[in-house]
């Protein structure tokens, strides 16, 4: 799936939702790294997982998912020569005996959730590893069963040191007259008397240190000297002895690699699983049904960032339409749509269950296209319709057959006839090429081929005529007004501007329905037909082409909605000149109909040469156009 794509529909937001529901580092790491995957069996399998997960923790107590605190560390340093501490040993153990415990849990759920167990299967136990750790290390220190050497010299230790507090014992009722406080201190791990300083030589020793003020002296008595360099040699050996217990313990902890590896790596993802199942349940989500035929039937749908108040959404397409093109009001939610539809998509094809009914159905795609905001880029002086442009060129590079294509306002952002004219011609390709589209507009000429096109289908969001609110559900099969009028009255726009612009816009309709009617679109599977026109009632003004267009043809070009004179007949690919308004253009003959044949247009002395003059001879052409052919329908521009 493209960036821009799972940027423009907030898929990192459903990445950032899962990852806080997770626990461990790695739980957070697979979230943050989730994306949408296209094969249909594998997100089949990944949304079972998700399920079961999510019954496990609905119908049972708290999952006991092991804890990851000081893995990473451990596993980063692990076999690189790296001497562990009591502190990492200490995590290390509490891993493995959290790991026994989960492995126990997850077969008492074999039943239950055959799938997420067989996670816990693979893992390992490492009794003995544990038992090991737990035989030399006890509340964050070696223990004195940790090697016979080490209990010898804490044995020497624990004598050394009684032999030493007897001395100072004696020390201390001896001097008590003239130190400064009741009690020993330590200066440098070693035993020090604090004597006031004027009494100083009263006390045979060295001074080790003084405090601050100069007033009291610290005093290490002659008496227990060699007893603490005793010590000190004692303490050595320990730490020695320490070191080497630490040492085999290491070498032992590095031999369960591996075993460590497939555990923590097995409960990272049972911890993204559950994770994800987690946040299934904050959204009410459920499982769906996948196919690879295009077909969308969502019931209920809500959008994950507004779960709880957004009016459920009921859509579908795939069954008798490919492209489904909704009208409606501003903030009628037909954006919300568009993109609850492409969002939901993202979220399946990531092993997540979405906020809809039971029994919907929703497609696989292996592409997700999506045109939805204006893209305008100050940076690269990109205007809203060149970025709109831009974005159609990117999707028809790659548009097909299992291909989601979400436009949302097609036609805005430039000339209304020329926009409508492109996009037409967009989604008939996008439909030849077997594209599922979701577009939205506020256009009547998208409707209206919407509505006489095989393969399209209309839909509307609904609004309360009434009070003048959308009631953002979607009727499908119906297409929708944009209510400008009623809006614009409701916020106090004058009546009379109101009246006159009714009154311009019934003008220009009236006009377009005796000048126009609706061309269907031509794929090149099919033979060129002629739809009926905007109204039901109305006759084909323009019959089906059954020979080829003759040099001084006036065809009709139903996408510009534009009469023409052929002034070139068709090439080897079917392309003919058209003359419009001044205009030479390319146009296939596919996208054309007979309006009205040269050989009822001229008589036949009549030199075809001057309809189709160019600047030179305008006046000329137009008195014989409009005089001499009063048939002749040519715009014909002033004079320069």
């Amino acid at each position: 799936m493209k960036q821009a794509t799972m940027q423009r529909l907030e898929y990192d937001r459903i990445k950032t939702s899962v990852s806080e529901c997770a626990f461990s580092y790695l739980g957070k790491r697979h979230a943050a790294s989730m994306l949408p995957i296209t094969d249909i069996r594998t997100i089949r399998i990944r949304l079972n997982e998700t399920n079961e997960a999510m019954q496990l923790i609905r119908h049972g107590a708290s999952v006991p998912i092991p804890s990851l605190e000081g893995m990473e560390h451990i596993l980063h340093l692990l076999g690189t020569g790296y001497l562990f501490s009591e502190h990492d040993f200490a995590h290390l153990a509490q891993f493995i005996r959290s790991c026994s415990q989960f492995i126990k849990y997850m077969n008492s759920k074999a039943d239950a959730a055959p799938t997420v167990s067989a996670y816990a299967s693979s893992m390992y136990g490492m009794e003995s590893l544990l038992s090991e750790i737990e035989k030399c290390i006890y509340a964050g220190r070696v223990t004195d069963n940790a090697s016979k050497e080490l209990a010898k010299i804490r044995k020497k230790i624990a004598v050394t040191e009684e032999r030493i507090k007897r001395k100072l014992d004696a020390l201390t009722s001896r001097h008590r007259s003239i130190m400064q406080e009741n009690m020993i201190s330590q200066r440098g791990g070693r035993y020090v008397l604090p004597i006031k300083k004027e009494f100083r030589k009263q006390v045979k020793g060295s001074v080790l240190d003084e405090s601050g003020s100069g007033q009291t002296v610290y005093v290490e008595p002659a008496e227990i000297v060699s007893l603490q360099f005793d010590q000190s040699a004692n303490m050595a050996e320990e730490s020695k002895e320490e070191m080497k217990v630490l040492g085999e313990l290491t070498t032992l902890a590095e031999s369960y690699n591996r075993e460590l590896n497939i555990n923590t790596e097995t409960v990272g993802v049972l911890d993204f699983l559950l994770a994800k199942a987690k946040y299934a349940m904050t959204l009410d989500a459920v499982p769906v049904e996948l196919n690879l035929d295009g077909i969308i039937e969502i019931r209920g749908a809500r959008h994950p960032f507004m779960a709880h108040t957004m009016v459920p959404l009921d859509f579908s397409i795939g069954e008798g339409y490919s492209s489904l093109i909704i009208t409606g009001p501003n903030t009628g939610g037909k954006t919300m749509a568009l993109k609850s539809v492409g969002l939901l998509t993202l979220m399946v094809q990531s092993g997540l269950l979405v906020p809809v009914l039971e029994d919907s159905r929703m497609a696989v795609f292996e592409k997700i296209e999506v045109d939805i905001g204006d893209g305008q880029s100050i940076e690269h002086a990109l205007s809203t319709f060149s970025a709109h442009v831009r974005n159609m060129i990117s999707i028809l590079e790659t548009a097909g057959s299992s291909t989601l294509i979400l436009i949302d306002e097609m036609a805005s952002g430039t000339d209304p006839g020329e926009g409508v004219g492109l996009s037409i011609a967009l989604l008939e390709e996008f439909h030849r090429r077997k594209a599922t589209v979701v577009a939205t507009t506020h256009f009547s000429e998208i409707k209206h081929f919407a509505e006489h096109t095989p393969g399209f289908q209309n839909a509307r969001m609904e609004f309360d005529t009434e009070t003048l609110q959308p009631l953002y559900r979607l009727r499908i099969g119906e297409a929708g007004e944009s209510y400008a009028y009623a809006i614009a009255l409701k916020l106090g726009m004058w009546n009379r501007i109101i009246e006159r612009s009714q009154a311009i816009s019934a003008g220009r309709t009236s006009q377009n329905t005796q000048k126009s009617s609706v061309i269907p679109p031509v794929f090149d599977d099919e033979e060129a037909v002629i739809a009926p026109s905007v109204t039901k009632q109305e006759k084909p003004k323009h019959p089906v082409q059954t020979r080829p267009f003759a040099l001084g043809d006036s065809v009709f070009v139903g996408y510009l909605n534009r009469t023409g004179i052929v002034c070139k007949t068709e090439d080897e690919r079917g392309n003919v000149e058209i003359l419009i308004q001044g205009q030479k253009l390319i146009i296939n003959k596919k996208r054309l109909a007979l309006h009205i044949a040269a050989t009822e247009l001229y008589p036949d002395d009549y030199d075809l040469d001057i309809v189709l003059e160019t600047k030179e001879n305008r006046k000329k052409r137009k008195i014989l156009g409009r005089k001499h052919v009063p048939g002749l329908i040519i715009e014909t521009p002033p004079e320069d």
